[in-house]
Formats: C-alpha cells, sequence, structure tokens
C-alpha cells in the first residue's frame, strides 16, 4: 500500500470513533473510492456488515454504533425515542446498551437502510416514521462509548409514547412514567406542545400531567397551543373526559 494511501487509512482511523459503522456511500463522497473500500478488506482492517457498511476488524458495534452512522454519515433524523430515551437517561453515567427493545423514531420519508435492518443487533428495533413533531426539537447528545448519539429529551420521550398509544404502548404505563417527570422545564414543555401536529397527544399530555399533579404544568400558556376541536374516543366503554374531550380507558382514570 502506497505511503499516501496509508495516510489515508491512518487518518480515516484516527477520526472516525471505535464502535461505529462506516458507510460506503459516505466514505466515497470523503474520497475513499469503492476499490481503496476494497482492499482494506483484503488487508484485513476492515469487515462488511451488510452491503454499504463495513467496521473495524474484530470491532465490537451495537445498534448505537449503526444509528451513530445514520445521523453523522447519512444525515437522517432517526433517533432513540420514546422509552428507550426514558430509560436511557435514568442511568447515569452510562456505559453499556442492554435493552432487548429499541424505539427509534425518524421523518416520515426516511428509510432505514438495508444494512441496518437486516443486520442482527441483538435487540428488537422498533422504527416509528412520523413528523408529528419538528426533527430537531427536544433532542439531547447522549454519549456512548466513545461518540454520541441524539436521544429524545424526556418530555420528547413521553409524547413519542403518547404518540404510540394505546395501540403499541398501555396508557397506563405511560401515566406511571410521566408521574416520574416532575422536573420537566416549562419553556421546553411549551415549544414542544406548540409545535406538536398531534392533537391526541397533546390532549393526552395535558390529562395526565394534571393527574400526576407537576407543578410545571401551571407555568404553561395554552393560548398558543391547538387542540384540534371536537371529541377523541382512545377505547371503547372508557371514561370520557370532558376538559380535554377524551375517552380513556377506566382504569385509567382509576389510577392514583
Amino acid at each position: 500500500m502506497s505511503t499516501n494511501k496509508e495516510s489515508k487509512l491512518n487518518y480515516l482511523l484516527a477520526t472516525q470513533p471505535v464502535g461505529t459503522v462506516l458507510v460506503s456511500a459516505w466514505l466515497t463522497e470523503h474520497g475513499y473510492s469503492l476499490e481503496l473500500q476494497k482492499r482494506y478488506r483484503k488487508s484485513g482492517w476492515f469487515e462488511s456488515i451488510g452491503t454499504g457498511a463495513l467496521i473495524r476488524r474484530g470491532d465490537k458495534v451495537d445498534v448505537l454504533g449503526g444509528l451513530y452512522a445514520l445521523q453523522q454519515q447519512l444525515g437522517l433524523s432517526a433517533h432513540v425515542a420514546a422509552k428507550t430515551a426514558l430509560s436511557l437517561q435514568a442511568k447515569s453515567h452510562y456505559l453499556e446498551f442492554s435493552a432487548k427493545r429499541l424505539y427509534l423514531f425518524g421523518g416520515k420519508d426516511e428509510n432505514l437502510p438495508l444494512w441496518f435492518k437486516k443486520y442482527n443487533w441483538g435487540v428488537d428495533v422498533e422504527y416509528k416514521k412520523t413528523s408529528f413533531l419538528p426533527p430537531e426539537l427536544g433532542l439531547l447528545e447522549m454519549n456512548h462509548k466513545s461518540f454520541q448519539v441524539k436521544i429524545s429529551s424526556p418530555t420528547r420521550a413521553i409524547m413519542e409514547c403518547l404518540y404510540l398509544a394505546p395501540k403499541n404502548l398501555p396508557l397506563l404505563e405511560i401515566l406511571e412514567l410521566l408521574q416520574g417527570l416532575n422536573n420537566l422545564r416549562p419553556a421546553s414543555v411549551q415549544k414542544l406542545l406548540e409545535a406538536c401536529s398531534s392533537v391526541k397527544v397533546k390532549r393526552l399530555f395535558l390529562y395526565m400531567a394534571e393527574r400526576a399533579g407537576h407543578e410545571w404544568l401551571n407555568y404553561l400558556n395554552l393560548d398558543n397551543v391547538n387542540l384540534g376541536v371536537g371529541k377523541r374516543s382512545l377505547v371503547k366503554d372508557g371514561v370520557y373526559i370532558s376538559k380535554y374531550q377524551i375517552t380513556v380507558p377506566k382504569e385509567l382514570e382509576s389510577h392514583p
């Protein structure tokens, strides 16, 4: 291998975090031709994990290392969301990813690449394509190994849980999650409520926050929050909440 190629390889190894995927198309855009990538594989520096995706030979890459490539190299808005984001933020100095199911949310027109969908990450990935919230609003950077990935803030994450309810997540479980969020910043909540396009999510969020008795609810200005018109029935034979015009499960309304 020529000195120039060695220099390019060394630069790549030095600048890209260990534990992450390298997308072939991204490498090509940055001067690493398909032929050069092939040589790197033959020389034992990299190995393929699917069409268009490489990792360092022998590197242990988890699903967050794949997500890093989606965000940083492909520019997708896919991010750790809903219950997973809440779970990660409940742990300080998070070191290892050990969840059995990972919730990802991305834009309504964003498809995950085949290499990401087909690779065995050791977790069940639930990917939801939706634009009910702006792609960059309410996201945080989380440290993982030697890199960072974007995940939902607690406020955005609980709204994503509500977006999945009641079909994919039980409302009672979400209420219990929301009851623990007593330190949300009113300004952040206000921005997300104003930007949210889902009437169901906004009504449920306010109803549950009121049920939980959170003090930050008193600092919100709902004049700029569009709660829509008409009734919303989430379940059959439930309890109608006239203030928010929603019908919720009986066990939700009776929950202490």
